[in-house]
């Protein structure tokens, strides 16, 4: 259980770039991928601002290599997109003999595709369609589709632990590696818009009608994302046998739950606060020796206030540099913890820390402001990620430079 779990690829599709060095670019030029909503047919499509992939299903298929005549979501396309892309970078498609997993997450899964057809199904006379795409409702379909683009037979399995899923399929690839049971693992999440997703965050009155402001005083809510993050995780002896680059470490990891709330989070941070103690715990790290936090914050009042104070309880009047690339790219719920593990990836990689777009004001509960400039040539040794989910899944992981 001694052995170093090592990042060697890495994959992303959002709204502000189509591949990592897009992605990078975007984060580099403070250019966030929020507007208007195009691609799904809904009463909000005027109102209510989402973090969309500028990209249409049949781009996404040529950009997949996917036979479009096969029934398949916009999910899966965006999931075969960014895990080819970290699996390539790490070239595991030149090795064979080494035993490969791949762990997704998503909590939307096919869900794109049977909503637009609900209706239909209704009717006894035509079920046709709705038939034909039923299969691709579940979560771990789209798991299967994108394992098979890739060749990947060895283990799969899918994850839906809410916005703290990527990050657990993370935490689950390391502890395999460092338990022996595999060699390396793809790992990490996507998720499409839904006009479910967005009826359903409206419902809960956690919708901000403009651009989403973590941790400001201000804040009203988040603003719904899609996309997909992948990294190629394994074992250090493995990755140096290979001779494949060795991007970072993924040093920590934990998840809790405080079971406070169906959706809200607990007013200590309780939750949060546990997480991030215990990945530093595994990580072998103090708190002093974290330098930078890419931030859960969704911009909602609760969510930034708890994970605030959380980051109060472990940091004390200390709390490193921290930021929220939500702002970026909006919230997207089970890729989150994929596509931000890049991100600190990329932040380590780059000496860089991407600034927290739209912030004003501190919140008038606590003395805590992110960075709003990009800071370049800071030697960043550690990067803690927080992912939090709906009925309390925290989830921290922690990412060292090699």
């Amino acid at each position: 259980m001694s052995k170093k779990v090592v990042i060697t690829g890495l994959g992303v599709i959002s709204s502000i770039g189509n591949n990592v060095q897009e992605n990078y670019n975007s984060l580099t030029s403070l250019r966030p991928g929020i507007g208007h909503i195009q691609n799904l047919d809904t009463v909000h499509k005027n109102i209510i601002p989402v973090s969309e992939v500028k990209l249409s299903d049949k781009d996404l298929g040529q950009m997949a290599g996917f036979d479009m005549n096969r029934p398949v979501t916009r999910t899966t396309l965006l999931g075969i997109i960014a895990a080819r892309e970290a699996y390539l970078a790490a070239g595991l498609d030149k090795v064979a003999k080494l035993r490969t997993g791949f762990i997704s997450a998503t909590s939307v899964g096919g869900m794109g595709k049977t909503e637009m057809l609900y209706q239909r199904y209704l009717d006894p006379a035509d079920k046709g369609d709705f038939m034909k795409f039923l299969e691709t409702h579940d979560c771990g379909e789209s798991t299967e589709r994108i394992a098979e683009a890739l060749g990947i037979k060895d283990f799969m399995t899918t994850i839906s632990t809410a916005c703290s899923s990527s990050a657990n399929s993370i935490m689950l690839g390391a502890r395999m590696i460092k338990a022996g049971m595999i060699d390396r693992v793809v790992a990490g999440g996507v998720d499409s818009l839904t006009v479910f997703t967005i009826n359903g965050f409206n419902t809960l009155m956690i919708l901000d009608k403009e651009h989403c402001r973590p941790f400001d005083d201000s804040r009203q809510g988040l603003n719904l994302g899609e996309g997909a993050g992948y990294i190629v995780i394994e074992s250090e002896e493995a990755a140096k046998a290979g001779n494949r680059p060795i991007l970072a470490e993924v040093g920590g990891y934990a998840n809790t739950n405080d079971a406070y709330h169906q959706t809200a989070s607990s007013p200590d941070g309780q939750g949060a606060f546990l997480a991030m103690k215990k990945a530093l715990e595994v990580a072998g790290l103090t708190a002093e020796e974290i330098d930078y936090i890419n931030v859960h914050g969704t911009g909602t009042p609760n969510n930034d206030l708890s994970e605030g104070t959380a980051m109060t309880r472990l940091f004390g009047n200390q709390v490193p540099k921290f930021s929220s690339t939500k702002s970026y790219t909006g919230h997207t719920l089970g890729a989150c913890g994929g596509i931000e593990a890049v991100y600190s990836t990329l932040s380590i990689m780059n000496k860089t820390i991407f600034p927290n777009l739209n912030f004003k004001a501190k919140m008038k509960e606590l003395d805590l402001a992110p960075e709003t400039s990009l800071l370049s040539g800071v030697d960043i040794k550690s990067v803690l990620s927080n992912s939090f989910g709906f009925g309390g899944n925290n989830s921290a992981l922690v990412f060292k430079k090699i």
